[in-house]
């Protein structure tokens, strides 16, 4: 079973910076992938940031330079962290992990409840 717990959200001016954590609560599986997907206001949900377990990261154009993805593979949690905020950066920001039951080899995908991030003009 793997539950994801997202923390950091929240408000804050065009300019500012903001640091999403997700935490993996992990038993039997071993996580995979790790990835931020964003959804605004009456938009599709989409990928902002993904980084596989080795480190390899890689980012939407529209945040590429601003954001920047890691993880900690010891704590099973990854981070988001967001410079250079834009009001264009609203939305609820949700935690993606893909895992992989340690017992059958089947492979899952997680989502978090999400967060809300706002930025002011």
């Amino acid at each position: 079973q793997v539950q994801l717990v997202e923390s950091g959200g929240g408000l804050v001016q065009a300019g500012g910076s903001l640091r999403l954590s997700c935490a993996a609560s992990v038993t039997a599986f071993t996580i995979n992938d790790m990835a931020w997907y964003r959804q605004a206001a009456g938009k599709q949900r989409e990928l902002v940031a993904v980084c596989t377990s080795d480190s390899i990261t890689n980012y939407a154009d529209s945040v590429r330079g601003r954001f920047t993805i890691s993880r900690d593979n010891a704590k099973n949690t990854v981070y988001l962290q967001m410079n250079s905020l834009k009001p264009e950066d609203t939305a609820v920001y949700f935690c993606n992990a893909g895992a992989r039951d340690s017992r059958t080899w089947r492979t899952y995908n997680y989502w978090g409840q999400g967060t809300q991030v706002t930025v002011s003009s």
